[in-house]
């Protein structure tokens, strides 16, 4: 399986999630350049954390204009399985491949720590071999990682069980407490209505080893891996 890591001005988990399917997968992984339109021809993509474009205007409002932003999107509407992680989920959101939209955390302060996540859905190409329920723990690193929708779009998000991940107590309680950014309803993670989609704003690329602190991560990239059989 070919993956494809996206690579815009600012990026700067590039270099993780491109070692983590290198190293940790050992799968054929490429960079895809912001100012191209080529895809090469990649199985899945990842659009990985960072600052892409500065984030100058909004957190991805420049990013979703590249180039290789329109080839991703036919990329998506084909089926193809694209997971965008912290700086990615907020591209995917502005470029409309996902609902809703980041703003700037409850606190008003950036905020870089370990947080647990719940998964709500074991129904997609990156949860499938995922308990109900099960809790995973993962780095965040964002400013703006508050996740917020309307009444329609998050009723649908409920009713289509696209809610992948809220983040929670250790023991999996979802609390205020847990709620690192005033994410709505404790929402870490959605997927498309496709379900090939993913956005989620904590990091797996910074937690599939065990010497950083959790390889819980990992367990999303291997399902995306293990998907490619099952599809």
């Amino acid at each position: 399986m070919k993956f494809g890591v996206l690579v815009f001005p600012g990026s700067n988990c590039d270099h993780d999630t491109f070692n983590v399917i290198e190293s940790l997968l050992e799968q054929p992984v490429t960079f895809l350049w912001h100012a191209s339109e080529d895809l090469q021809n990649v199985d899945a993509i990842l659009v990985p954390g960072g600052f892409a474009y500065g984030d100058y205007l909004r957190t991805g409002a420049l990013a979703r204009f590249a180039p290789i932003m329109g080839s991703v999107k036919k990329f998506a509407d084909a089926g193809g399985p694209v997971l965008g992680i912290c700086n990615g989920f907020q591209i995917l959101c502005e470029s409309g491949l996902l609902p809703g939209a980041l703003m700037r955390n409850a606190g008003q302060h950036y905020i870089c720590k370990q947080v647990h996540l719940r998964t709500e859905t074991n129904n997609s190409l990156f949860t499938h071999p995922l308990k109900e329920h099960e809790v995973l723990q993962m780095p965040i690193g964002h400013m703006e990682g508050n996740y917020f929708c309307d009444e329609a779009t998050l009723a649908q998000l409920k009713s289509q069980d696209r809610i992948a991940f809220r983040y929670s107590t250790p023991a999996g309680e979802i609390i205020a407490p847990a709620n690192p950014n005033g994410s709505l309803e404790n929402i870490a993670g959605i997927l498309s209505e496709g379900r090939n989609v993913l956005g989620m704003m904590p990091h797996p690329d910074r937690s599939s080893e065990s010497i950083l602190g959790s390889a819980d991560g990992l367990k999303l990239f291997q399902a995306l891996l293990s998907s490619s059989v099952l599809r």
